[in-house]
């Protein structure tokens, strides 16, 4: 009775400070206050407070905006949870540095006290909202939800931001679609098997494998690209890139000389068979072997050539020497070498004696050349430790006698009798691990993601990986597109400042396109 009898008493001031947010600044700043410290006394004008913060929240005085987005958690109680985080949500919208921030604090806040009913009210703007709201909004979970302890993100509030994901993932930008793959792969729930496989489903999905590639269409080839790098991380020896892997054969490599880049500068062609080169280990069943590895096989034939014509007194016919692109051949002879291992009588009964003799002579006169650029780089790297590794010169040619050595050892593997796929490497681009293997060591959590449909078009995206090829001006798909770095880097076929001859002393000259 004393506490109905309060209410009765106070409803009227109460109610004159709700009729504050009517006044001038002081009056504005005291009923951001007191407003939400008696929200709870008075719950028959619950609707009346929660419409006077949410006018404050929207003062000419930012100061007050503040005040106001800070007491808003007060009113996340029960049913009202969902209404304030679709209010926080909105305000992220603001281009003020400070106010931003308190938004984000609110949110983690209600975030604490109601989960699921705050990614209701997230979920709610991103699928119904203005275009920079939805922005900001996947961008506060992508990196704010990572940060959030077991106890609040519980496997059925995990559960949740998966389901509404993939609602989400029906309409999205590239950026989004790169940002709602880091959410939901940094997910404990899908930390299994079975979860990194229905993570691989999605971007399936959106990487329309069941469609033909249309390589003049730099929309489809960034489209692909950038799902391809969705879909590594998660990959392993229990999560096959089988249908990537076979799609890149059927569909890629047959159209790879007319791929059309997204950016100018991208070598698209060495792009695409680094990406086919870190999948192929990961590689299961696949239903017409035979063909797609006649398929590498005739692309690896294109970049191996065959040695120059000699005339009668023993010189070369041709003022110089065939181009030898290692690069390239790294990424076609490990992808041949583990697909490989599927069908190990390929060369000997899947390929006529013309063709085969063909392959070895071509293999006898690369493996001359790799043996002369070995033996210069290591010359040229002898001694050298610490800082004088890291200049520029010295880096190309670390990471020349790695895509050499790695050349050299699947070349002698498929000069066995019969051919052997039992060394492993490890491709030039990635990090050394302290045992090789053929399976890249899968990343941790925190590493996971770092591309004619009524599906927003996918723009391509960063990913974060040093071996890329350069930094791209930003391109588009469609007009609410993101930009898309492909990272730093170089091919050994197109990458040195200088001619390799002209350090190294050697007759064959590389690529300068």
């Amino acid at each position: 009775m004393n506490v109905l009898s309060f209410i009765l008493q106070h409803k009227d001031a109460y109610q004159v400070i709700l009729d504050g947010v009517k006044g001038g600044p002081k009056e504005k700043r005291l009923a951001a206050q007191f407003i939400p410290k008696f929200f709870s006394s008075f719950p028959e004008l619950a609707d009346a407070a929660i419409n006077a913060q949410l006018d404050l929240c929207e003062d000419e005085d930012v100061s007050i905006r503040r005040q106001a987005i800070k007491e808003l958690p007060r009113f996340a109680t029960g049913e009202n949870i969902l209404r304030v985080a679709d209010i926080l949500t909105q305000l992220l919208q603001t281009d003020d540095t400070a106010e931003f921030n308190q938004v984000n604090a609110s949110l983690i806040s209600i975030f604490k006290m109601d989960a699921k009913g705050t990614l209701g009210g997230l979920f709610s703007q991103i699928l119904q909202g203005e275009d920079i709201v939805r922005e900001r909004a996947i961008k506060f979970l992508s990196t704010k939800l990572k940060s959030l302890p077991e106890d609040v993100m519980t496997k059925e509030v995990e559960e949740y931001v998966f389901a509404e994901t993939k609602k989400v993932l029906e309409d999205v930008t590239g950026e989004e679609f790169v940002l709602l793959m880091r959410i939901v792969s940094g997910l404990r729930v899908l930390q299994t098997v079975n979860g990194r496989q229905q993570l691989v489903e999605l971007v399936v999905e959106q990487a329309f494998l069941e469609q033909a590639l249309n390589p003049a269409d730099p929309d489809t080839v960034d489209r692909l690209l950038q799902c391809t790098r969705q879909a590594l991380p998660l990959f392993s020896k229990n999560v096959h890139s089988t249908r990537f892997v076979t799609y890149f054969c059927e569909h890629v490599l047959p159209n790879l000389s007319t791929l059309t880049s997204p950016v100018a500068e991208l070598d698209i062609q060495l792009e695409v068979l680094k990406l086919l080169a870190e999948m192929s280990p990961f590689c299961g069943d696949m239903e017409k072997l035979e063909a797609n590895l006649n398929m590498l096989f005739t692309k690896l034939l294109e970049y191996m050539p065959l040695p120059p014509e000699e005339v009668e007194n023993g010189e070369n016919s041709a003022s110089e020497e065939p181009k030898l692109q290692f690069s390239y051949v790294e990424c076609l002879l490990f992808s041949f070498h583990q697909l490989g291992k599927k069908l190990p009588d390929f060369l000997l009964d899947k390929v006529d004696a013309e063709r085969l003799k063909d392959f070895k002579i071509r293999l006898q006169y690369f493996a001359r050349g790799l043996q002369v650029y070995i033996r210069q780089l290591r010359v040229a790297l002898q001694g050298k430790t610490g800082d004088a590794l890291k200049t520029e010169e010295n880096k190309i040619k670390v990471v020349a006698l790695k895509i050499t050595n790695n050349i050299n050892v699947l070349i002698k593997d498929l000069f066995h009798n019969p051919p052997s796929y039992k060394s492993t490497v490890t491709l030039s681009w990635k990090p050394v691990q302290k045992t090789e293997a053929v399976a890249p060591k899968r990343p941790s959590n925190e590493d996971m993601g770092s591309g004619g449909s009524t599906k927003k078009q996918i723009s391509p995206q960063p990913r974060r990986d040093a071996r890329q090829i350069y930094n791209p001006p930003s391109g588009k798909y469609s007009a609410s597109i993101g930009n898309f770095n492909y990272g730093e880097g170089w091919s050994l076929s197109q990458e040195l400042p200088i001619n390799l001859s002209v350090f190294l002393d050697c007759g064959s000259k590389l690529e300068n396109p």
